[in-house]
């Protein structure tokens, strides 16, 4: 029986990233349709994920992953319960169970059902080797290790369900950004898809702003006001209009560009269509903030110099991982490789 190796798992995963930006007629059908499903999945962000994933494969960064991962030699079925807040989201779970020879056993979500079943079974045709190794399941059960994104609250059930067993448990998480004023216009533009993209919806999105004291927020709003036309799109009006009149009957301070808002708040997760700001006085005071919270953030966008454990990456670039970029800052290909 032929062996599927790493070298036939590469090759169709470079052919599956060139199928990302020149899918068949059938798969841009379902891109145009997303839509119907998933109100949020706006053809736009559909191919957005698309893209970032095309480039995430890219040929060089595919054989350097590779070379730090060992094809399991008796493998494991590995449960992957994923989520569905941005499209395409777990596409990453799935490539590592399979780089690492094992089985996947996907519980999909409700939000996102139709784009990864479709894009899998793309890759199911160029490498028919993997039909054994991927497998869509109800609920999860004869399995070896879990892999399990949710919430704060639904973690409480995955920790009851699978905590005894080998487990990733993956909470709430969001980005924040930290700016010291010496920002290009380019810069805070590009800041723009840290926030906006996918409506803000995921955990690599920037939720919090953290600026130096006495900084003139209209050097913010200037730089972003092409994304604009987010507001158009029904449900985040629906968020900005509901946080808006909130904020105006409770008479909280805020700053209001037509399709965001901006107000102080020490948490980091935000409202969608709000994005909370806090002043600084210096450096090291943003970075003893982060530090402390440390487990509640995905990544951070700055060019500020900054002693963390974080990955901090420059603006624009919070929504375009590579393959090692691990979701929480832990390596799933390492976990994998212990099971």
């Amino acid at each position: 029986m032929p062996i599927l190796n790493s070298e036939k798992l590469i090759i169709a995963l470079k052919k599956l990233s060139d199928f990302m930006i020149d899918p068949d007629q059938d798969f841009k059908n379902l891109v145009l349709s997303a839509s119907n499903s998933n109100a949020w999945f706006t053809a736009a962000e559909v191919e957005r994920a698309l893209t970032a994933l095309h480039k995430m494969l890219n040929p060089e960064d595919l054989e350097t992953w590779f070379k730090d991962i060992e094809l399991s030699s008796s493998p494991k079925k590995v449960g992957l319960i994923l989520a569905g807040n941005i499209p395409l989201v777990g596409f990453h779970d799935v490539i590592s169970v399979l780089a690492t020879g094992n089985t996947a056993l996907i519980k999909l979500s409700s939000a996102d059902d139709k784009l990864l079943p479709a894009l899998l079974k793309r890759l199911l045709e160029i490498e028919p080797l993997l039909a054994a190794r991927i497998v869509y399941v109800e609920r999860l059960k004869e399995f070896d290790a879990v892999i399990a994104t949710g919430s704060n609250n639904t973690s409480r059930y995955f920790e009851y369900y699978f905590g005894k067993g080998p487990n990733i448990i993956r909470k709430n998480r969001n980005s924040v950004a930290v700016i010291n004023g010496k920002e290009s216009r380019e810069e805070l533009a590009q800041l723009g898809h840290d926030i906006f993209d996918y409506f803000g919806l995921g955990c690599r999105n920037v939720s919090k702003l953290y600026i130096p004291e006495g900084y003139d927020i209209k050097h913010f709003f200037e730089p972003i006001a092409p994304f604009k036309d987010i507001i158009n799109h029904f449900k985040y009006n629906n968020n900005y209009d509901y946080n808006k009149s909130i904020y105006l009957v409770n008479l909280k301070h805020h700053y209001d560009n037509g399709f965001l808002l901006l107000t102080e708040g020490e948490s980091l997760s935000s409202p969608l269509s709000v994005l909370y700001y806090e002043s600084y006085a210096n450096v090291e005071q943003v970075e003893k903030t982060l530090k402390d919270k440390a487990e509640e953030i995905q990544c951070i966008v700055s060019n500020v110099p900054l002693e963390l454990d974080i990955p901090v990456l420059k603006f624009g670039q919070s929504q375009t991982p590579r393959l090692w970029d691990y979701a929480d800052n832990v390596n799933t290909i390492a976990f994998l490789n212990k099971i």
